[in-house]
Order: structure tokens, then C-alpha cells, then sequence
């Protein structure tokens, strides 16, 4: 915890904090305990290990709408799991569709392989909150496109994306879809498996209330990416060939079984209280501060009422960096500032220049946490 009592922490898009009790006993309890890796012995802290990440696939599993729990890999990032899958589905000339609203961990990788002659890519406009418009795709579609790749929710204004609509298209045309949940997953209910998506992955630590170290990465039966990283498993380890099984494919290296005790343990928080109530929590905070903060001479707001809980904002004759400063200084209330790692959005959100201040609201947030921020920023537009 901070020795600050009086931190608003306001960045849980980033990363969410504080963490639940049980969570942080989880990783504690895994770290100083067991002691043993997962997959590569059978003394009892090791068979406790393989118990611990099979309880995190099983848990991630209920979380993606009952899926098959073999058909869930769980590597080190988000980041990482997203190149994975999309190195390990695309094929030379391929074309791939994605969206100004995305983030870089799908974004960069895609160009990447466009630059290096292996792909061509479409990507799709956005409006001024980051929506997309699901006849885009349509639109952008050719005869070559293999794969929709996209952020489910907008980390920079929380919109989230039409993905039923946008998968029924691509799924019409014998594409996959790819979604980047990192800012919609234990904030949003999933009640078809997997969205309705071919691939899901999410991080651990964001709106999942688990640690850094762990994430998600889930592909439907008959979606086989190519392993990314080759090497030990602790299963079939006479043979220099990956093994077959889904996970085991996608998992070479040691897994951090501390980071996958915290996975199962935030799960089952998430899960008692319930995903559906937890969002509507935390989009509650968010659209008290949208209102407040429109209220306020000079600030313009990016922000929606039915996404992640997060709100962009800027404030007229002040970068978003002097903003963030300003903020914690005076008042304790942390936010991040720039472009939140989305290269694109910014051009349909009129913040190219300096990008925005982003305030998002976790669990633990409260209504003095609103009101601190909105008295904050009222003082600085003043």
C-alpha cells in the first residue's frame, strides 16, 4: 500500500489497485509456500503448482462464458498473447482489418508484418469517442482478408465495439476475429463464449484484479496459431518437437505460479460479487466524474456511459502532462497522461498534439475520489 493515506489512485486501465485481500494472499501464499514450478515434477509443492494453474484456467474459463478450459493458454502478458495469436495465425498475404481505436499491442505487430511484406492491413476509422462502425468491415473486406483484430473497449475512452455485429460479418466471409479484452474482461458480462470472437486474450492485472505476470489467451476449437516461442513444457520432453495439446503448445518457459494463484483468487472475487455488478460499480464513478468534469469551464471530455469506466479529458491552455502534475500535487489524485499507448485514435479525437488526461475507476474507487478529481481540475480551469 502507499504511504500516502490520502491517494486517489485513478489509473486502473493501466493497472488496478488496490488489490483485493484474498488476491494478494494468493500470490503470497504461492510465493512463499509453494515454491515449485508448474509441469515439471511430481514431489507435493510441484503437484500443488499443476493444481494451482489448473484451477487458473478452469476459473478463466467460467469467466469466457463456459469455455473449454484445454483451450486456454495462459502466458506471461496481454502483449505477448496477442502477438501469439496473431503471428500464429496469419499466413504470407493475408489480409488483416483492424481499427484507429485499437491498441499498440495489436497495432504494432500488425504493421510490423505489413512492413515486412507479409500481410497487407486495413484499418478502419473511428468516430469521436472511439466507436467503429461494424459496415466498415464489410467495406474493407477482400477476397485475401484472414483476420478482424481488435480491441473490444477503447482504453482511451472506454467505447466499447460492436462485436457481434463485426464477427457475424467476418464469420459470414470464413474470417476469425481476434479481441483485445484488456479493457473489457471482468468489467464486462461475457455471456456467449468468447464474446462471440475466435480469440480473446486479456491481461491478469487490469480490470481481472489479479497481478502483473499472468494473462489470458483463449482460441475456439479448430483455431490453431503456430507457437510463437519454442521450448520446455515438462511434458514430452524426449521429443524436440512442441507437443500437441493446446496450452502445452502455447506455454514453452516457466509459467509464474504466484501471478496464476492471484488469476484464480481474482476470478473468484470477481465472481462472487459478480462481473455484471462490479462494471456498473465502476461506470458509475466514471460518468458522476464525465458530468462533473463537464461542468467545468474549458475541459472537454471523451466519454462513454456503457464501456470501461474511463474518461478522457483535456483542459484548455494546459498540456495533459502539466494536468496529470497538477493534479497529484495538488491534490493527491493520480491519472495518466499522453496517448495511453494508442497511436491512432487520437487523430479522430482531436487530441493528436498532446493526447489526453485519463481517469479510470476500479472497485475500490469512491465518490470522494470523483468529487477530489472535479474539484481539482474545476480549480485549475478556473
Amino acid at each position: 500500500m502507499s504511504d500516502s493515506p490520502s491517494r486517489r489512485y485513478l489509473d486502473n486501465a493501466a493497472t488496478s489497485w488496490p488489490k483485493p485481500d484474498e488476491v494478494i494472499a494468493a500470490w503470497n501464499d504461492a510465493a512463499s509456500r509453494v515454491g515449485a514450478t508448474a509441469g515439471r515434477a511430481a514431489y507435493r509443492e510441484a503437484a500443488e503448482a499443476d493444481a494451482i494453474r489448473r484451477r487458473a484456467r478452469s476459473a478463466t474459463a467460467r469467466l469466457l462464458g463456459g469455455v473449454d478450459p484445454r483451450r486456454i493458454a495462459l502466458p506471461a502478458g496481454c502483449t505477448l498473447a496477442l502477438n501469439m495469436a496473431i503471428h500464429g495465425l496469419v499466413k504470407p498475404a493475408d489480409h488483416v482489418i483492424a481499427t484507429a481505436a485499437d491498441h499498440n499491442a495489436t497495432l504494432r505487430p500488425l504493421r510490423w508484418l505489413e512492413q515486412a511484406g507479409v500481410i497487407s492491413l486495413s484499418i478502419l476509422p473511428c468516430d469521436g469517442l472511439g466507436r467503429v462502425d461494424p459496415a466498415g468491415v464489410a467495406a474493407a473486406w477482400r477476397p485475401a482478408t484472414r483476420l478482424v483484430v481488435l480491441s473490444h473497449a477503447s482504453n482511451v475512452t472506454g467505447a466499447l465495439q460492436d462485436v457481434p455485429a463485426i464477427a457475424a460479418l467476418a464469420h459470414d466471409r470464413g474470417g476469425l476475429v481476434i479481441l483485445d479484452a484488456a479493457q473489457s474482461l471482468g468489467q464486462v458480462p461475457c455471456d456467449v463464449p468468447g464474446f462471440g470472437a475466435d480469440v480473446v486474450a486479456a491481461p491478469a492485472h487490469k480490470w481481472l484484479v489479479g497481478t502483473s505476470g499472468a494473462a489470458i489467451l483463449w482460441c475456439r476449437d479448430g483455431v490453431e496459431p503456430a507457437p510463437l516461442v519454442q521450448g520446455g513444457t515438462g511434458s514430452t520432453s524426449d521429443s524436440l518437437a512442441m507437443p500437441e495439446a493446446f496450452s502445452d503448445r502455447l506455454e514453452a518457459g516457466t509459467p509464474d505460479v504466484p501471478a496464476l494463484a492471484a488469476l484464480a483468487a481474482a476470478i473468484g472475487w470477481l465472481e462472487e460479487r459478480g462481473v455484471a455488478a462490479v462494471g456498473e460499480g465502476c461506470r458509475g464513478l466514471a460518468a458522476d466524474a464525465a458530468a462533473r468534469l463537464r461542468q467545468c469551464r474549458g475541459v472537454a471530455v471523451q466519454s462513454v456511459a456503457d464501456g470501461a469506466p474511463i474518461v478522457s479529458f483535456t483542459v484548455e491552455g494546459y498540456a495533459p502532462a502539466d494536468v496529470a502534475t497538477v493534479l497529484e500535487t495538488a491534490a493527491d489524485v493520480q491519472v495518466r497522461s499522453g496517448f495511453h499507448c494508442a497511436a491512432l485514435i487520437h487523430e479522430h479525437l482531436g487530441t493528436r498534439h498532446d493526447g489526453t488526461v485519463r481517469a479510470s475507476f476500479g472497485p475500490f474507487n469512491t465518490t470522494a475520489d470523483v468529487a477530489a478529481l472535479a474539484a481539482a481540475v474545476a480549480e485549475l480551469a478556473t
